[in-house]
């Protein structure tokens, strides 16, 4: 028998018979999932459900035949394809937009240790703790004034601004604790403020940027209380502005707004997957260093 055998073999064992509690923390994960997953299902359930059988049977009845009419109702009565255009250039550009600001913010601050370094970080937490709400009339006053309401660049502006913010706090305390030593050493080597940003800090936070422009995009993607105030106009809405029009005062098809819903969840579920693996590597990374 190879010496340290019964070991390894005791080692393995352990690590796939954990007892008891891995499995109750396992159903639990499950029983979670599975609850978040309800208000989807019934959505799904509603969305393929004519009006008729949602009037008599209620939104937890099954549908009596496949009805398809509500999400042909919402594409065309809401212009679809124009609101998922404005949504995706908004997002998109807010996502690299807000990932560019918040590189350079956080590169003066946690690498070139401006003066007042942690005043200005506790600035851009507190401005990241703000409600919109509370800037609403601000920044409607000034796109007035400006001349940019109503118009996806001043959509663009804002939360560019509001994104960054959080970007800057996070970038900053990553990059006040970087080695020092690297960017001694750039420095001996004759490397310049730009060469330092491209050739040695942005290699190590390529995975934190991703990780940030995935949140970025879907974050902007699901805003919606700004996109309303900012844009009347039916040619600059966005999808989820585009989805609350279809309620009325008094009026209310609840199968085309459960199909719209549907289809407007469809893209930013696909942006999540396409990036799934991206967001993962972002995380791990994070959690190593």
């Amino acid at each position: 028998m190879i010496p340290g055998a019964p070991v390894h073999r005791r080692r393995v064992r352990d690590r796939h018979h954990r007892g008891a509690s891995r499995w109750v923390v396992l159903a639990g994960v499950t029983v979670g999932a599975l609850v978040m997953l309800v208000p989807f299902v019934f959505m799904l359930l509603n969305a393929f459900k004519s009006p008729g059988d949602y009037s008599s049977g209620g939104p937890l009845s099954w549908p009596t035949a496949f009805y398809p009419q509500g999400l042909r109702t919402y594409w065309s009565a809401v212009d679809f394809p124009l609101k998922l255009w404005n949504s995706t250039l908004i997002a998109g550009s807010v996502a690299v937009l807000g990932v560019v600001v918040s590189l350079f913010n956080a590169y003066a601050l946690g690498i070139g240790r401006v003066r007042g370094r942690l005043w200005i970080v506790g600035v851009f937490l507190l401005a990241n703790m703000l409600p919109q709400e509370a800037l609403v009339y601000p920044l409607y006053h000034v796109a007035k004034e400006v001349g940019l309401y109503n118009t996806r660049l001043s959509v663009i502006i804002i939360f560019t601004v509001v994104q960054s913010a959080f970007g800057t706090y996070l970038l900053a305390s990553v990059l006040g604790t970087f080695p020092r030593a690297l960017l001694e050493a750039a420095a001996l080597d004759g490397a310049g403020t730009w060469t330092v940003l491209w050739r040695v800090v942005l290699p190590h936070l390529r995975p934190t940027l991703a990780v940030l422009l995935v949140f970025f995009f879907i974050w902007t993607w699901n805003e919606f209380l700004i996109p309303l105030v900012m844009l009347i106009d039916n040619q600059t809405q966005t999808v989820p502005v585009a989805l609350a029009s279809l309620q009325g005062d008094r009026l209310m098809d609840a199968p085309t707004t459960n199909a719209g819903a549907l289809i407007s969840l469809v893209p930013a579920i696909l942006f999540f997957l396409i990036f799934q693996r991206t967001l993962a590597r972002g995380i791990t990374a994070g959690a190593e260093k």
